[in-house]
Protein backbone atom coordinates (compact mmCIF):
# COMPACT_ATOMS: atom_id res chain seq x y z
CA UNK A 1 0.00 0.00 0.00
CA UNK A 2 1.28 3.46 -0.87
CA UNK A 3 1.35 5.31 2.46
CA UNK A 4 1.00 8.69 0.76
CA UNK A 5 -2.18 7.87 -1.17
CA UNK A 6 -3.63 4.86 0.69
CA UNK A 7 -3.61 2.97 -2.62
CA UNK A 8 -1.81 -0.11 -3.81
CA UNK A 9 1.18 0.94 -5.99
CA UNK A 10 0.53 0.32 -9.67
CA UNK A 11 2.37 0.86 -12.93
CA UNK A 12 2.10 4.34 -14.44
CA UNK A 13 0.28 4.47 -17.78
CA UNK A 14 -0.18 7.48 -20.06
CA UNK A 15 -3.54 7.91 -21.82
CA UNK A 16 -3.00 10.98 -23.92
CA UNK A 17 -2.44 13.84 -21.48
CA UNK A 18 -3.93 11.90 -18.54
CA UNK A 19 -1.76 9.65 -16.38
CA UNK A 20 -3.27 6.79 -14.38
CA UNK A 21 -1.59 4.49 -11.89
CA UNK A 22 1.65 5.42 -10.20
CA UNK A 23 -0.22 7.26 -7.44
CA UNK A 24 -1.76 9.80 -9.84
CA UNK A 25 -5.35 10.99 -9.12
CA UNK A 26 -8.10 8.52 -9.93
CA UNK A 27 -9.43 9.53 -13.34
CA UNK A 28 -13.12 9.68 -14.26
CA UNK A 29 -14.25 8.09 -17.50
CA UNK A 30 -17.49 7.83 -19.46
CA UNK A 31 -18.62 6.56 -22.85
CA UNK A 32 -20.62 8.15 -25.63
CA UNK A 33 -23.95 6.67 -26.71
CA UNK A 34 -24.26 8.55 -30.00
CA UNK A 35 -23.69 6.87 -33.34
CA UNK A 36 -19.95 7.25 -33.72
CA UNK A 37 -20.27 7.80 -37.47
CA UNK A 38 -22.27 10.95 -36.62
CA UNK A 39 -19.24 13.14 -35.95
CA UNK A 40 -21.15 16.25 -34.93
CA UNK A 41 -23.37 14.47 -32.40
CA UNK A 42 -20.45 12.54 -30.94
CA UNK A 43 -18.21 15.59 -30.60
CA UNK A 44 -21.06 17.55 -28.98
CA UNK A 45 -21.59 14.80 -26.42
CA UNK A 46 -17.88 14.48 -25.68
CA UNK A 47 -17.61 18.21 -25.02
CA UNK A 48 -20.62 18.05 -22.68
CA UNK A 49 -19.00 15.17 -20.81
CA UNK A 50 -15.72 17.05 -20.53
CA UNK A 51 -17.51 20.13 -19.20
CA UNK A 52 -19.15 17.94 -16.54
CA UNK A 53 -15.74 16.63 -15.43
CA UNK A 54 -15.04 13.61 -17.64
CA UNK A 55 -11.28 13.11 -18.03
CA UNK A 56 -11.15 10.16 -20.45
CA UNK A 57 -13.88 9.33 -22.95
CA UNK A 58 -14.56 6.01 -24.67
CA UNK A 59 -16.18 5.68 -28.09
CA UNK A 60 -17.51 2.48 -29.61
CA UNK A 61 -16.10 1.53 -33.02
CA UNK A 62 -18.47 -1.18 -34.25
CA UNK A 63 -18.01 -0.77 -38.00
CA UNK A 64 -16.02 0.83 -40.82
CA UNK A 65 -17.99 4.13 -40.90
CA UNK A 66 -17.28 4.56 -37.18
CA UNK A 67 -13.58 3.90 -37.71
CA UNK A 68 -13.56 6.40 -40.58
CA UNK A 69 -15.17 9.04 -38.35
CA UNK A 70 -12.72 8.52 -35.51
CA UNK A 71 -10.03 10.80 -36.96
CA UNK A 72 -12.48 13.69 -37.42
CA UNK A 73 -13.77 13.27 -33.87
CA UNK A 74 -10.25 13.20 -32.46
CA UNK A 75 -9.38 16.43 -34.30
CA UNK A 76 -12.23 18.35 -32.66
CA UNK A 77 -11.72 17.42 -29.00
CA UNK A 78 -8.98 17.90 -26.41
CA UNK A 79 -9.73 15.01 -24.07
CA UNK A 80 -8.09 11.55 -24.33
CA UNK A 81 -10.24 9.24 -26.45
CA UNK A 82 -10.42 5.44 -26.20
CA UNK A 83 -11.61 3.21 -29.03
CA UNK A 84 -13.85 0.38 -27.82
CA UNK A 85 -13.48 -2.66 -30.07
CA UNK A 86 -15.23 -6.02 -30.19
CA UNK A 87 -14.96 -8.88 -32.69
CA UNK A 88 -12.83 -7.16 -35.38
CA UNK A 89 -9.11 -6.62 -34.81
CA UNK A 90 -8.87 -4.63 -38.03
CA UNK A 91 -11.12 -1.95 -36.53
CA UNK A 92 -8.72 -1.61 -33.60
CA UNK A 93 -5.82 -1.11 -36.01
CA UNK A 94 -7.84 1.48 -37.95
CA UNK A 95 -8.68 3.38 -34.74
CA UNK A 96 -5.03 3.38 -33.71
CA UNK A 97 -4.05 4.84 -37.06
CA UNK A 98 -6.80 7.46 -36.62
CA UNK A 99 -5.22 8.69 -33.38
CA UNK A 100 -6.79 6.71 -30.52
CA UNK A 101 -5.13 7.42 -27.17
CA UNK A 102 -5.98 3.94 -25.94
CA UNK A 103 -7.66 0.78 -27.23
CA UNK A 104 -10.08 -1.32 -25.25
CA UNK A 105 -10.51 -4.91 -26.38
CA UNK A 106 -11.98 -8.02 -24.83
CA UNK A 107 -9.59 -10.81 -25.85
CA UNK A 108 -12.42 -13.30 -25.34
CA UNK A 109 -14.20 -12.04 -28.46
CA UNK A 110 -11.53 -10.29 -30.56
CA UNK A 111 -10.37 -13.46 -32.31
CA UNK A 112 -7.38 -15.79 -32.09
CA UNK A 113 -3.72 -15.17 -31.15
CA UNK A 114 -2.99 -13.69 -34.58
CA UNK A 115 -5.73 -11.09 -34.17
CA UNK A 116 -4.50 -10.13 -30.71
CA UNK A 117 -0.93 -9.90 -32.02
CA UNK A 118 -2.11 -7.57 -34.79
CA UNK A 119 -3.63 -5.16 -32.25
CA UNK A 120 -0.65 -5.37 -29.91
CA UNK A 121 1.81 -4.64 -32.73
CA UNK A 122 -0.16 -1.56 -33.85
CA UNK A 123 -0.53 -0.24 -30.27
CA UNK A 124 3.18 -0.76 -29.59
CA UNK A 125 4.11 1.12 -32.76
CA UNK A 126 1.85 4.03 -31.73
CA UNK A 127 3.03 3.85 -28.10
CA UNK A 128 -0.50 3.73 -26.69
CA UNK A 129 -1.96 1.43 -24.02
CA UNK A 130 -4.48 -1.34 -24.39
CA UNK A 131 -7.14 -2.05 -21.81
CA UNK A 132 -7.78 -5.73 -21.46
CA UNK A 133 -11.46 -5.49 -20.61
CA UNK A 134 -12.87 -8.81 -19.44
CA UNK A 135 -16.64 -8.96 -18.89
CA UNK A 136 -18.59 -11.89 -17.47
CA UNK A 137 -20.89 -11.90 -20.49
CA UNK A 138 -18.10 -12.33 -23.00
CA UNK A 139 -15.69 -14.80 -21.45
CA UNK A 140 -14.23 -17.30 -23.87
CA UNK A 141 -15.96 -20.70 -24.08
CA UNK A 142 -12.94 -22.38 -22.53
CA UNK A 143 -12.89 -20.10 -19.48
CA UNK A 144 -16.68 -20.19 -19.07
CA UNK A 145 -16.61 -23.99 -18.90
CA UNK A 146 -14.24 -24.08 -15.94
CA UNK A 147 -15.56 -25.19 -12.52
CA UNK A 148 -14.87 -21.86 -10.82
CA UNK A 149 -16.72 -18.80 -9.56
CA UNK A 150 -17.42 -15.87 -11.87
CA UNK A 151 -14.84 -13.81 -9.98
CA UNK A 152 -12.16 -16.48 -10.47
CA UNK A 153 -12.98 -16.82 -14.17
CA UNK A 154 -12.75 -13.05 -14.68
CA UNK A 155 -9.43 -12.74 -12.88
CA UNK A 156 -7.94 -15.85 -14.52
CA UNK A 157 -8.97 -14.65 -17.98
CA UNK A 158 -7.32 -11.26 -17.42
CA UNK A 159 -4.11 -12.85 -16.07
CA UNK A 160 -3.89 -15.31 -18.97
CA UNK A 161 -4.26 -12.48 -21.45
CA UNK A 162 -1.59 -10.46 -19.69
CA UNK A 163 0.69 -13.41 -20.36
CA UNK A 164 -0.11 -13.34 -24.07
CA UNK A 165 0.60 -9.62 -24.28
CA UNK A 166 3.83 -9.85 -22.28
CA UNK A 167 5.07 -12.69 -24.49
CA UNK A 168 4.90 -10.17 -27.34
CA UNK A 169 6.95 -7.71 -25.27
CA UNK A 170 3.95 -5.46 -24.60
CA UNK A 171 3.29 -4.18 -21.07
CA UNK A 172 1.46 -0.90 -21.70
CA UNK A 173 -1.63 -2.45 -20.17
CA UNK A 174 -4.70 -1.42 -18.18
CA UNK A 175 -7.05 -4.07 -16.79
CA UNK A 176 -10.74 -4.38 -15.97
CA UNK A 177 -12.85 -7.32 -14.85
CA UNK A 178 -16.52 -6.40 -14.79
CA UNK A 179 -19.77 -8.14 -14.04
CA UNK A 180 -23.31 -6.93 -13.35
CA UNK A 181 -23.03 -8.80 -10.05
CA UNK A 182 -21.56 -6.32 -7.58
CA UNK A 183 -19.85 -8.72 -5.19
CA UNK A 184 -18.49 -11.02 -7.93
CA UNK A 185 -16.95 -7.92 -9.51
CA UNK A 186 -15.44 -6.84 -6.19
CA UNK A 187 -14.00 -10.33 -5.61
CA UNK A 188 -12.54 -10.42 -9.13
CA UNK A 189 -10.75 -7.10 -8.67
CA UNK A 190 -9.41 -8.21 -5.30
CA UNK A 191 -7.98 -11.37 -6.88
CA UNK A 192 -6.48 -9.40 -9.76
CA UNK A 193 -5.03 -6.68 -7.55
CA UNK A 194 -3.23 -9.28 -5.45
CA UNK A 195 -1.50 -10.78 -8.51
CA UNK A 196 -0.55 -7.84 -10.74
CA UNK A 197 0.57 -4.23 -10.54
CA UNK A 198 -1.06 -3.06 -13.77
CA UNK A 199 -3.49 -0.16 -13.20
CA UNK A 200 -7.12 -1.16 -12.78
CA UNK A 201 -10.15 0.45 -14.38
CA UNK A 202 -13.13 -0.03 -12.04
CA UNK A 203 -16.81 -0.34 -12.85
CA UNK A 204 -19.94 -2.43 -12.52
CA UNK A 205 -21.07 -3.30 -16.04
CA UNK A 206 -24.77 -3.22 -17.01
CA UNK A 207 -25.55 -1.80 -13.58
CA UNK A 208 -28.98 -0.48 -14.62
CA UNK A 209 -30.87 2.78 -14.75
CA UNK A 210 -29.91 6.01 -13.01
CA UNK A 211 -30.92 5.20 -9.43
CA UNK A 212 -30.22 1.46 -9.45
CA UNK A 213 -26.98 1.85 -11.35
CA UNK A 214 -25.77 4.63 -9.08
CA UNK A 215 -26.38 2.50 -5.98
CA UNK A 216 -24.70 -0.62 -7.40
CA UNK A 217 -21.76 1.40 -8.68
CA UNK A 218 -21.32 3.26 -5.41
CA UNK A 219 -21.22 -0.01 -3.49
CA UNK A 220 -18.89 -1.89 -5.85
CA UNK A 221 -16.55 0.92 -6.83
CA UNK A 222 -16.67 2.37 -3.32
CA UNK A 223 -15.69 -0.89 -1.64
CA UNK A 224 -12.67 -1.30 -3.89
CA UNK A 225 -11.52 2.31 -3.65
CA UNK A 226 -11.81 2.14 0.15
CA UNK A 227 -9.44 -0.84 0.04
CA UNK A 228 -6.91 1.10 -2.03
CA UNK A 229 -7.76 -0.71 -5.27
CA UNK A 230 -8.37 1.19 -8.51
CA UNK A 231 -6.81 3.85 -10.70
CA UNK A 232 -9.68 5.02 -12.91
CA UNK A 233 -13.45 4.57 -12.77
CA UNK A 234 -16.52 4.54 -14.98
CA UNK A 235 -20.06 4.49 -13.64
CA UNK A 236 -22.08 2.61 -16.28
CA UNK A 237 -25.70 3.77 -16.42
CA UNK A 238 -28.70 3.26 -18.68
CA UNK A 239 -29.09 7.03 -18.75
CA UNK A 240 -27.61 10.11 -20.35
CA UNK A 241 -23.81 9.69 -20.02
CA UNK A 242 -23.36 13.04 -18.26
CA UNK A 243 -25.07 11.51 -15.20
CA UNK A 244 -22.19 9.02 -14.99
CA UNK A 245 -19.79 11.87 -14.31
CA UNK A 246 -21.91 13.32 -11.52
CA UNK A 247 -22.18 9.94 -9.75
CA UNK A 248 -18.46 9.22 -10.19
CA UNK A 249 -17.55 12.57 -8.67
CA UNK A 250 -19.89 11.96 -5.76
CA UNK A 251 -18.33 8.55 -5.08
CA UNK A 252 -14.81 9.97 -5.05
CA UNK A 253 -15.84 12.92 -2.90
CA UNK A 254 -17.80 10.81 -0.41
CA UNK A 255 -14.70 8.67 0.12
CA UNK A 256 -12.50 11.74 0.58
CA UNK A 257 -10.34 10.76 -2.41
CA UNK A 258 -11.01 13.85 -4.54
CA UNK A 259 -13.09 16.99 -4.02
CA UNK A 260 -14.95 18.77 -6.81
CA UNK A 261 -17.74 20.91 -5.35
CA UNK A 262 -19.06 22.16 -2.02
CA UNK A 263 -20.48 19.39 0.13
CA UNK A 264 -24.03 19.70 1.44
CA UNK A 265 -24.94 17.70 4.53
CA UNK A 266 -28.52 17.71 5.74
CA UNK A 267 -30.63 15.94 8.34
CA UNK A 268 -33.39 13.48 7.35
CA UNK A 269 -36.03 15.63 9.16
CA UNK A 270 -38.45 14.42 11.85
CA UNK A 271 -41.32 15.71 14.00
CA UNK A 272 -39.01 18.32 15.54
CA UNK A 273 -38.59 20.06 12.18
CA UNK A 274 -40.66 23.27 11.97
CA UNK A 275 -39.80 24.25 8.35
CA UNK A 276 -40.06 22.59 4.95
CA UNK A 277 -36.39 21.66 4.88
CA UNK A 278 -36.32 19.24 1.94
CA UNK A 279 -36.73 21.82 -0.88
CA UNK A 280 -34.26 24.15 0.84
CA UNK A 281 -31.58 21.43 0.91
CA UNK A 282 -32.34 20.35 -2.68
CA UNK A 283 -32.21 23.92 -4.01
CA UNK A 284 -28.95 24.57 -2.21
CA UNK A 285 -27.36 21.35 -3.52
CA UNK A 286 -28.41 22.10 -7.12
CA UNK A 287 -26.99 25.61 -6.89
CA UNK A 288 -23.68 24.53 -5.36
CA UNK A 289 -23.00 21.79 -7.95
CA UNK A 290 -21.57 24.47 -10.22
CA UNK A 291 -19.65 26.21 -7.42
CA UNK A 292 -15.91 25.58 -7.22
CA UNK A 293 -15.32 26.64 -3.62
CA UNK A 294 -14.68 23.50 -1.56
CA UNK A 295 -16.71 24.23 1.55
CA UNK A 296 -18.98 22.05 3.67
CA UNK A 297 -22.50 23.42 4.16
CA UNK A 298 -24.94 21.95 6.68
CA UNK A 299 -28.73 22.32 6.52
CA UNK A 300 -30.32 21.07 9.74
CA UNK A 301 -33.96 21.03 10.74
CA UNK A 302 -33.60 21.82 14.44
CA UNK A 303 -31.11 22.61 17.20
CA UNK A 304 -30.66 18.89 17.98
CA UNK A 305 -29.08 18.27 14.56
CA UNK A 306 -27.68 21.78 14.32
CA UNK A 307 -24.27 23.01 15.43
CA UNK A 308 -23.63 19.90 17.52
CA UNK A 309 -23.86 17.19 14.85
CA UNK A 310 -22.55 19.48 12.10
CA UNK A 311 -19.80 21.10 14.15
CA UNK A 312 -17.21 20.59 11.42
CA UNK A 313 -19.31 22.35 8.74
CA UNK A 314 -17.80 25.55 7.42
CA UNK A 315 -21.26 27.09 7.20
CA UNK A 316 -24.55 25.81 8.56
CA UNK A 317 -28.18 26.45 9.31
CA UNK A 318 -30.15 25.18 12.31
CA UNK A 319 -33.78 25.89 11.41
CA UNK A 320 -36.58 26.72 13.84
CA UNK A 321 -40.16 27.95 13.56
CA UNK A 322 -40.02 30.87 11.15
CA UNK A 323 -36.35 31.51 11.77
CA UNK A 324 -32.98 29.83 12.01
CA UNK A 325 -29.50 30.17 13.39
CA UNK A 326 -26.56 30.48 11.00
CA UNK A 327 -23.46 28.86 12.43
CA UNK A 328 -19.85 28.31 11.38
CA UNK A 329 -17.67 25.54 12.77
CA UNK A 330 -20.21 24.92 15.52
CA UNK A 331 -20.46 28.55 16.64
CA UNK A 332 -23.63 30.66 16.20
CA UNK A 333 -23.12 33.65 13.92
CA UNK A 334 -26.58 35.22 13.50
CA UNK A 335 -30.31 34.56 13.55
CA UNK A 336 -32.25 35.05 10.29
CA UNK A 337 -35.83 34.76 9.02
CA UNK A 338 -36.99 31.62 7.19
CA UNK A 339 -37.44 33.61 3.98
CA UNK A 340 -33.74 34.48 4.08
CA UNK A 341 -32.35 30.93 4.48
CA UNK A 342 -31.27 30.22 0.91
CA UNK A 343 -29.96 33.68 0.05
CA UNK A 344 -27.96 33.94 3.28
CA UNK A 345 -26.33 30.54 2.86
CA UNK A 346 -25.30 31.36 -0.72
CA UNK A 347 -23.95 34.74 0.40
CA UNK A 348 -21.86 33.11 3.13
CA UNK A 349 -20.49 30.51 0.69
CA UNK A 350 -19.48 33.27 -1.70
CA UNK A 351 -17.76 35.21 1.09
CA UNK A 352 -16.16 32.22 2.84
CA UNK A 353 -12.36 32.10 2.70
CA UNK A 354 -11.11 28.55 2.28
CA UNK A 355 -7.94 27.98 4.32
Amino acid sequence: MNSATGRKPTKQINIGKVIIGGGFPIAIQSMTNTKTADVEATVTQIKALQKAGCEIVRVSVPDRPSAAAFKDIKAQIDIPIVADIHFQADLAVAAIKAGADKIRINPGNIGGPEDIAKVVYAAAAADIPIRIGVNSGSLSKQVRARPASTAEKLADSALENIGLFEESGFDNIVLSVKSSDVMETVKAYRLLSAKTDYPLHLGITESGTLETGAIKSAIGIGLLLAEGIGDTIRVSLTAEPVHEIDIAKQILQALGIRRFNPEVISCPTCARCEVDLIPIAEQLERHLKTHSKLVKVAVMGCVVNGPGEAADADIGLAAGRGKGVIFSRGLAVKTIKETEFFAELIKMVDEFEVK
